[in-house]
Protein backbone atom coordinates (compact mmCIF):
# COMPACT_ATOMS: atom_id res chain seq x y z
CA UNK A 1 0.00 0.00 0.00
CA UNK A 2 1.84 2.61 -1.14
CA UNK A 3 -0.91 5.52 -1.35
CA UNK A 4 -2.07 8.01 1.15
CA UNK A 5 -5.70 6.85 2.40
CA UNK A 6 -6.48 10.47 0.95
CA UNK A 7 -6.17 8.67 -2.13
CA UNK A 8 -7.52 5.61 -1.36
CA UNK A 9 -10.38 6.86 -0.32
CA UNK A 10 -10.97 9.13 -3.51
CA UNK A 11 -9.28 12.53 -2.88
CA UNK A 12 -11.20 15.65 -2.32
CA UNK A 13 -14.52 14.60 -4.02
CA UNK A 14 -14.55 11.45 -1.14
CA UNK A 15 -13.57 13.71 1.71
CA UNK A 16 -16.08 16.33 1.01
CA UNK A 17 -18.98 13.53 0.78
CA UNK A 18 -17.90 12.61 4.41
CA UNK A 19 -18.08 15.90 5.60
CA UNK A 20 -21.47 16.87 4.00
CA UNK A 21 -22.61 13.44 5.94
CA UNK A 22 -20.99 14.57 8.79
CA UNK A 23 -22.69 17.63 9.49
CA UNK A 24 -26.12 16.77 7.96
CA UNK A 25 -25.99 14.20 10.59
CA UNK A 26 -24.64 16.30 13.45
CA UNK A 27 -27.18 18.69 12.95
CA UNK A 28 -29.95 16.41 12.70
CA UNK A 29 -28.31 15.53 16.25
CA UNK A 30 -30.95 17.64 19.09
CA UNK A 31 -27.83 16.53 21.65
CA UNK A 32 -25.54 18.70 19.47
CA UNK A 33 -27.23 20.87 16.79
CA UNK A 34 -27.39 23.75 19.46
CA UNK A 35 -23.22 24.22 19.25
CA UNK A 36 -23.64 25.05 15.82
CA UNK A 37 -26.69 27.92 16.24
CA UNK A 38 -24.93 30.63 15.57
CA UNK A 39 -21.43 28.94 13.44
CA UNK A 40 -20.15 29.89 9.91
CA UNK A 41 -20.97 26.76 8.50
CA UNK A 42 -19.45 27.22 5.53
CA UNK A 43 -16.39 27.81 7.08
CA UNK A 44 -16.79 24.87 9.69
CA UNK A 45 -16.66 22.52 6.46
CA UNK A 46 -14.48 23.96 5.12
CA UNK A 47 -11.84 23.57 8.08
CA UNK A 48 -13.48 19.91 8.81
CA UNK A 49 -12.70 19.08 5.17
CA UNK A 50 -9.28 20.71 5.85
CA UNK A 51 -8.66 18.54 8.85
CA UNK A 52 -9.77 15.19 7.12
CA UNK A 53 -7.46 16.04 4.18
CA UNK A 54 -4.62 16.32 6.41
CA UNK A 55 -4.99 13.41 8.64
CA UNK A 56 -5.54 11.20 5.85
CA UNK A 57 -2.61 12.25 4.08
CA UNK A 58 -3.48 14.52 1.18
CA UNK A 59 -2.00 17.46 0.35
CA UNK A 60 -3.85 19.72 2.61
CA UNK A 61 -2.91 21.44 5.64
CA UNK A 62 -4.80 22.37 8.30
CA UNK A 63 -5.18 26.02 8.76
CA UNK A 64 -7.74 26.40 11.36
CA UNK A 65 -7.81 27.39 15.13
CA UNK A 66 -6.21 25.38 17.73
CA UNK A 67 -8.25 23.00 18.47
CA UNK A 68 -8.77 24.11 22.20
CA UNK A 69 -9.07 27.32 21.47
CA UNK A 70 -11.66 26.66 18.41
CA UNK A 71 -13.82 24.61 21.53
CA UNK A 72 -13.33 26.54 24.59
CA UNK A 73 -16.10 28.48 24.88
CA UNK A 74 -18.26 25.77 24.05
CA UNK A 75 -18.05 23.72 27.38
CA UNK A 76 -18.42 20.26 25.44
CA UNK A 77 -18.38 17.26 27.48
CA UNK A 78 -17.55 13.73 27.03
CA UNK A 79 -20.97 12.47 25.77
CA UNK A 80 -20.32 15.26 23.07
CA UNK A 81 -16.89 13.94 22.02
CA UNK A 82 -18.19 10.79 21.50
CA UNK A 83 -21.56 11.56 19.49
CA UNK A 84 -19.55 13.86 17.06
CA UNK A 85 -17.09 10.82 16.66
CA UNK A 86 -19.86 8.67 15.98
CA UNK A 87 -21.45 10.60 13.41
CA UNK A 88 -17.92 10.99 11.88
CA UNK A 89 -17.77 7.29 11.84
CA UNK A 90 -20.68 6.35 9.97
CA UNK A 91 -20.28 9.45 7.73
CA UNK A 92 -16.74 7.77 6.74
CA UNK A 93 -18.04 4.22 6.94
CA UNK A 94 -21.29 5.25 4.48
CA UNK A 95 -18.84 6.63 2.16
CA UNK A 96 -17.11 3.11 1.21
CA UNK A 97 -13.90 3.71 3.70
CA UNK A 98 -12.34 0.63 4.86
CA UNK A 99 -12.22 -0.49 8.51
CA UNK A 100 -8.07 0.42 8.64
CA UNK A 101 -8.67 3.77 7.13
CA UNK A 102 -11.52 4.47 9.66
CA UNK A 103 -9.72 3.39 12.81
CA UNK A 104 -6.64 5.22 11.11
CA UNK A 105 -8.74 8.38 11.28
CA UNK A 106 -10.62 7.96 14.72
CA UNK A 107 -7.29 7.58 16.20
CA UNK A 108 -6.14 10.70 14.93
CA UNK A 109 -9.81 12.49 15.96
CA UNK A 110 -8.87 10.52 19.10
CA UNK A 111 -5.71 12.24 20.03
CA UNK A 112 -7.84 15.85 20.18
CA UNK A 113 -10.28 14.81 22.52
CA UNK A 114 -7.91 16.84 25.52
CA UNK A 115 -7.74 20.06 23.53
CA UNK A 116 -11.47 19.76 22.43
CA UNK A 117 -12.62 18.96 25.99
CA UNK A 118 -10.56 21.37 27.06
CA UNK A 119 -8.75 19.30 29.78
Amino acid sequence: MDGTIYDEIGGREAVEAVVSDFYDAVLDDERLVEYFEDQDMAELRAHQIQFISSVTGGPVEYTGDDMRDAHAHLDLDERDFRAVAEHLESALRANGVDDAAVEQILSEVAELKAPVLNQ
